[in-house]
């Protein structure tokens, strides 16, 4: 019992420094579905509730939230039963009548929910309608010659699929999570990247068929009222063996884990059911205590618990518990064992070069908060140099300091970053110059996305946006707030992403609204009839481009293009500038009394048409921007 109370409270203490990570691992796990799957049960009950209300509403002759907002259909099986049954024509005919009803609820509801343009709207069309499984079947149909092929070759297609999901995704996850709680036991630290540990030692498929193989003994032994019970127990410790080397072969995994249980297994079970109470306050909560505290409050527990089985195997020298050797899971390297590991590390944390190239005052204040430099001085080549150091060598300083687990002396060696991705470093400070060039750069990056989008559409060569020469400012000008503005979100590439959204979705919103007030109505974009779109100012797909094209601008196209001028000359660089800004200004001027306007510009058309009764194929799937 002290045994227990003490790997709990072990366990407390761990949860508590690592919360948020420990939560977000079991709830991607239960999402993906490897464990604590019924942690999610208070979904379902959500929309239980809310399918009990409308029926309710119904009754009592309340209709008014009929408007539908969801994606909903029918089920794709029963299109494949429909088309083996009574063919290809017969299940595009359905899915083509769902279709037609579901744009022309979302056109009698909520505009922002439209479905008639724009490639989120086809996808949602499709996949709701499932016209994209009648599509897949008419295509493999058109090879093979046979519906019937084409539907069994679709069911194999699609198992496979999920079986290749599963054994890569689902089955290996178990194995990531105990090696972050294991890190978690000793270290103050543990980051996000830890999820790819077994990608960057190149063990991810090695741990998936460690995990297979178990699932597959296991199987075999539930067949038997004996091994259900016995056999998961025998098995418990399999993912922490496959964290702790997953260059173990699958058996020696396997019979380690039998070994080490031996004696235990009653013990484990004990110690589960010393758990039932939170489980049971988690179930009365439909899963949501679970989720935030029960799961990683159990695996926390059961990781210490591993710990001490793993030291007692190696004490009693069991057969196999000499390949547990990441000693430094479960105690800190010394200091000297550190020095001789980190040395570079050590030496650009300890080097001087900081105190004289810091930047102060407004020049400080600049490149802190806005990662600008407005002259590339010698002090400033000099702090944009120590910066890049200190990037490199960044993710590791928390080794060096032993508040982190030391990835240099992992038995087996992580892959090392790259030159390339090295000098790509993406908290770098840019000059005007740079972002003058960058402006400039994806302004034409944008002009020729927009022409060539419509040259594929339209077939014809249209000179996009209201300016005359090629260049869509919007584009050069988001890329230089996500640069300058969004500066500290840097380091986290999903916050980075989010904020990219809506400070891209706002930077839009305001230049359609600006334009269209100051041109008298004129519009140049209309995202009306897409799906999630604001006053057909915005939309979601726009946005997830936006934040997609966010994060290439930060971590790939900025770097190089900075990295490029680094090798001309300055002054070449200020002379092709100030030409090309001067032009630009120009055509701004001149644009604002005389805007490039006209066919493909600004003749918005309404492509969100409903179909009628007289042609129910007059629906249009097209996109004019």
């Amino acid at each position: 019992m002290n045994i227990r109370k003490r790997l709990k409270e072990q366990g407390r203490r761990s949860l508590k420094k690592h919360y948020a990570i420990f939560v977000a691992a079991c709830l991607i796990a239960a999402f993906l579905g490897s464990e604590f799957t019924s942690s999610l049960d208070f979904s379902s009950a959500q929309k239980r509730e809310e399918s009990i209300q409308q029926f309710e509403n119904n009754l009592q002759g309340d209709f008014s939230s009929d408007i539908k907002t969801e994606v909903s259909g029918v089920s794709w099986e029963d299109v494949l039963r429909t088309i083996a049954e009574n063919g290809t024509e017969t299940g595009r005919e359905m899915t083509r009548q769902i279709e037609e009803d579901e744009i022309r609820d979302a056109a009698d509801g909520n505009p922002m929910f439209g479905r008639t343009r724009g490639v989120l709207s086809g996808v949602v069309n499709q996949l709701s309608s499932g016209s994209i499984i009648v599509t897949m079947v008419a295509a493999i149909a058109s090879i093979t010659g046979s519906e019937n092929l084409g539907v069994l070759i679709l069911i194999l297609l699609g198992a496979l699929g999920a079986f290749a999901f599963w054994f890569l995704i689902t089955n290996v996850f178990p194995v990531v999570i105990r090696r972050v709680f294991l890190e978690g036991m000793i270290y103050d630290r543990v980051t996000p990247q830890r999820f790819a540990f077994l990608l960057r030692i190149k063990k991810w498929l090695k741990a998936s068929w460690i995990m297979f193989v178990k699932y597959v003994f296991y199987s075999l032994w539930s067949l038997t009222v004996i091994g259900i019970a016995v056999k998961r127990y025998s098995y418990y410790l399999v993912p922490y063996i496959a964290a702790e080397n997953p260059d173990m072969t699958a058996r020696q995994a396997i019979t380690l884990s039998r070994k080490m249980m031996d004696g235990h297994k009653w013990e484990c079970f004990v110690f589960e059911l010393t758990f039932i109470g939170w489980q049971i306050l988690g179930i009365l909560t439909l899963g949501l205590f679970n989720i935030f505290y029960t799961n990683p409050y159990k695996i926390a527990s059961f990781t210490g618990y591993y710990a001490q089985l793993r030291a007692e195997a190696q004490k009693n020298h069991i057969p196999g518990a000499e390949l547990l050797h990441d000693t430094f899971l479960y105690e800190k390297a010394d200091a000297a064992l550190i020095a001789s590991k980190y040395q570079d590390v050590i030496q650009v944390m300890e080097s001087p070069a900081e105190k004289q190239t810091k930047l102060t005052g407004w020049r400080g204040f600049l490149a802190d908060n806005f990662g600008l430099l407005l002259l590339r001085r010698q002090q400033e080549r000099l702090y944009e140099r120590r910066q890049a150091e200190y990037m490199r060598i960044h993710d590791m300083i928390d080794d060096v300091q032993r508040t982190a687990y030391p990835v240099r002396l992992y038995p087996i060696p992580e892959t090392e970053r790259r030159k390339l991705v090295q000098s790509l470093h993406y908290m770098r400070h840019y000059s005007v110059w740079s972002l003058i060039t960058i402006f400039l750069s994806m302004s034409l990056f944008g002009w020729l996305w927009e022409v060539g989008m419509h040259l594929v559409t339209n077939g014809e060569f249209v000179n996009r946006g209201a300016l005359h020469g090629p260049w869509l400012p919007i584009y050069g000008t988001g890329a230089v707030l996500i640069l300058t503005v969004l500066n500290r979100f840097r380091k986290n590439p999903a916050l980075l992403f989010g904020m990219t959204v809506i400070l891209c979705g706002f930077l839009e919103y305001m230049t359609s609204l600006v334009m269209e007030l100051t041109t008298g109505g004129t519009k140049w974009w209309d995202y009306s009839g897409y799906y999630l779109n604001l006053n057909g100012r915005i939309c979601a797909e726009g946005l997830l481009v936006f934040g997609i094209g966010g994060l290439a601008i930060t971590y790939i196209l900025a770097p190089i293009i900075d990295n490029l001028l680094e090798k001309v000359n300055e002054r070449r660089i200020i002379a092709v500038c100030s030409v090309l800004m001067i032009v630009f200004a120009a055509d701004a001027i001149y644009s604002h009394f005389h805007p490039n306007s006209g066919k493909g510009v600004t003749d918005i058309a309404q492509d969100a048409c409903l179909p009628d009764a007289d042609n129910t194929n007059s629906i249009k799937l097209s996109r004019q921007v």
